[in-house]
């Protein structure tokens, strides 16, 4: 029974949260992104005030390092500093991810699948 139980949670999304959300230090988020548990169990990655400061080099590392086990069921929000979604942008570039936008208007996540441009596009015309 165990191992039906860990098979099942490896098949389980997690959405990834690129940086916690501004004002969760003090207890005061800037905005809610519960909406975003309907894809999967929410797993941050990098502190509130991350930064790229001089070098990339160890927050690089360290998403490296957490994101290894991204799995193409998965979803990812990413927030914060520009220059650490420029690093995740690279680490992920040729795994198969989705994105999770949020529509201001209508007040929901919308996945936006991943867009490799090496595969070829049907065209309608």
């Amino acid at each position: 029974m165990t191992e039906y139980k860990e098979i099942k949670k490896d098949q389980e999304p997690t959405v990834y949260l690129l940086q916690e959300i501004p004002g969760t230090s003090i207890g005061r988020p800037k905005f809610n992104i519960m909406g975003a548990l309907k894809y999967g169990k929410i797993k941050v990655l990098l502190k509130e005030h991350a930064q790229i400061v001089l070098s990339a080099g160890p927050v690089h590392r360290e998403l490296v390092k957490k994101l290894k086990d991204v799995k193409s069921h998965d979803y990812i929000i990413l927030t914060g500093d520009p220059s650490i979604i420029y690093e995740t942008g690279k680490i992920l570039h040729d795994r198969k991810i989705t994105q999770l936008k949020w529509d201001r208007q209508e007040k929901v996540y919308y996945p936006v699948p991943n867009f490799n441009p090496n595969e070829r596009e049907e065209t309608y015309e």
